[in-house]
């Protein structure tokens, strides 16, 4: 039985399989509709809880995260997990959503695809990571850390990097400025891969445009370009631009990136390695472990997608449908407990509102919220194993 409402609420739950090692459940508790001015705070729900389970013991196709044609931009649930040929899924990563009209799909945080590192952790406290292994299964959930540089082969002249493929902000006592040299404010150090967009960010700055080899090819007093399959740029703005172009003068640049784990351990990128962002762990080790929000909204009723792990190494992914009278969602606390209720020892929130979702068998299996959001990666399970590159 689920730990939330009151405690003599009817609940049913169905489970059919999937696949082998794939079960989809469905946990419903509570028979009547709420009230609608009672939805943030009725102990009589209902609730409708969807989880998709899979064994690695049993289960012969692979867990992934995957983005629709470019990493800026965003699609349905339901039109990742199709595009992905994957058997079920949901929404997986916070993304920038309005806050970036041009590349509305940007991840918030960690975007780990295939052992490329396309989007960087934060450093906000409350960021959390899902990291599954596509070749094994295996995941582990905890907040990674992470730097970048750039260093020239000849010089040895080094700068950091601060982003992978985010919009560059130029500083507030610049915006006037065309040319970003002339700038005495601290600016932005972007790195940018053909992944991100069909073209990287325009706008007042310079860019510098790298071959495979990491040897510059071209360099640009103003930002955006396109890039071929292969090639990475470098942009920066404010008093930074003068610092890469002395960088990148005369030669051929090595670009350090590296993840870091909860125990402070190199996490290599290899291929197969995907990781995906959240906001807030729900349990670690089997105790419930979310912090105090106070009145923010954000800890209030919300639908809420939740990634996790069990003891026994089986992958939980499960979306709970809210703000509705058919369902009216879970506080952050309550998500915590109904992960635990679960079996899952270690489990994070993933995005949640608007972008819940869960698809299976081609079809949407969670009611969200209002139409279907599009969002910006998902976490998929394709059937087979996997292979570099699918």
């Amino acid at each position: 039985m689920l730990p939330i409402g009151d405690a003599d609420l009817t609940e049913v739950t169905t489970s059919r399989a999937l696949a082998d090692g794939v079960t989809l459940t469905r946990i419903v508790r509570g028979t009547e509709p709420a009230p609608a001015d009672q939805i943030n705070t009725t102990r009589r729900g209902p609730w409708v809880v969807n989880v998709l389970t899979i064994d690695p013991r049993l289960a012969r196709g692979h867990l992934k995260a995957t983005y629709g044609p470019n990493l800026g931009q965003v699609e349905r649930t339901t039109d990742l997990v199709h595009n992905a040929g994957a058997l079920a899924g949901v929404n997986a990563s916070f993304f920038t959503f309005t806050a970036s009209p041009l590349y509305p799909g940007d991840p918030v945080g960690l975007g780990l695809y295939g052992g490329k590192l396309l989007s960087e952790p934060t450093t906000e406290p409350g960021e959390v990571n899902f990291v599954v292994d596509a070749n094994n299964n295996r995941a582990l959930t905890g907040k990674l850390t992470w730097s970048g540089s750039v260093r020239n082969r000849q010089t040895n002249a080094m700068l950091p990097l601060e982003f992978i493929n985010h919009l560059p902000v130029i500083p507030a006592g610049c915006t006037a400025l065309t040319d970003q040299t002339a700038c005495t404010e601290p600016g932005d150090v972007v790195r940018f891969t053909s992944e991100f967009d069909s073209a990287t960010p325009t706008g007042a700055g310079v860019e510098v445009v790298l071959n495979g080899l990491g040897c510059v090819v071209r360099t640009a007093t103003t930002r955006g370009t396109t890039l071929a399959v292969g090639q990475t740029s470098l942009q920066a703005t404010g008093r930074d631009t003068g610092a890469l172009l002395d960088v990148a003068r005369r030669g051929c640049l090595d670009l350090t990136s590296t993840l870091t784990n909860q125990q402070g351990r190199k996490l290599p990128l290899r291929p197969g390695l995907f990781g995906v962002n959240g906001r807030y762990p729900l349990t670690a080790d089997g105790q419930i472990v979310v912090p105090d929000g106070g009145s923010d909204s954000f800890f209030a009723r919300n639908p809420r997608t939740i990634a996790g792990t069990t003891r026994d190494g089986k992958i939980l992914l499960a979306t709970i449908d809210g703000r509705q009278t058919t369902s009216v969602g879970t506080t952050l606390d309550e998500t915590a407990a109904v992960a635990q209720a679960l079996g899952m020892s270690d489990a994070v929130n993933l995005d949640g509102g608007g972008s819940t979702a869960m698809a299976a068998e081609g079809a949407l299996v969670n009611h969200p919220s209002g139409t279907e959001r599009a969002v910006g990666d998902a976490l998929v399970y394709v059937q087979g194993r996997y292979r570099s590159g699918n």
